[in-house]
């Protein structure tokens, strides 16, 4: 079987589908379980550093996820992708993480949903439609990231799952065990509070 090498481990990475190296994985095979932490690790790590702006409670993590992925693998049924599984994993222990820090009463409010001027729901177009996207300077990478932590997590991490990670609204919802118009509202209200924070580096 040819295997694909991974650099950012410099192991190899085997092409055995996902469903296959569970099963392996699930009756002892520690290699397999190996395979399948490499395939991962990066999106894994990825996400982690993108909801926590940190790189020591990214790693950190990134080591509690597939802790509880080799304890709870018989737990995974196989109705949605492993991915997703992983996302949810991910998620789950950034909230802990967050509850246990106790930070949250330090965030803004977000009970009421943003209403325009004549009190209409506001519709926020996709983050990437707007000029922000193209201003990649220091100060904006600054700003954003400043902007981001001062978001409760629950709204961090949909904003990270549906305008970075390009997941869908039904994906995300599966991913937090919400409803697709709760992640939506909450996308929408991540996307206002954002956008209110950058608003002088706005082009229109």
């Amino acid at each position: 079987m040819k295997a694909v090498g991974n650099p950012a481990t410099g192991g190899k990475i085997s092409q055995t589908s996902d469903s296959d190296l569970i099963k392996k994985a699930r009756t002892g095979d520690a290699r397999a379980f190996t395979q399948l932490v490499q395939r991962y690790e990066q999106l894994v790590y990825g996400f982690s550093y993108k909801v926590c702006r940190d790189k020591d409670k990214a790693e950190e993590t990134l080591q509690d996820t597939f802790v509880n992925v080799y304890r709870k693998l018989d737990q995974f049924n196989g109705e949605s992708k492993f991915s997703t599984w992983l996302y949810s994993i991910v998620t789950n222990n950034c909230l802990m993480k967050r509850r246990k820090r106790k930070l949250d009463a330090e965030m803004v409010s977000f009970d009421e949903p943003p209403m325009s001027d004549n009190h209409e729901p506001l519709s926020i177009p996709a983050w990437t439609d707007s000029p922000i996207s193209s201003l990649v300077n220091s100060e904006l990478r600054a700003r954003l990231d400043k902007a981001i932590l001062k978001l409760p997590m629950e709204y961090r991490v949909v904003f990270m799952l549906r305008d970075v990670e390009n997941q869908t609204a039904e994906e995300a919802a599966k991913i937090l065990k919400l409803s697709v118009p709760a992640v939506k509202s909450r996308l929408r209200r991540a996307r206002l509070f954002l956008r209110k924070g950058l608003n002088d580096l706005m082009v229109e």
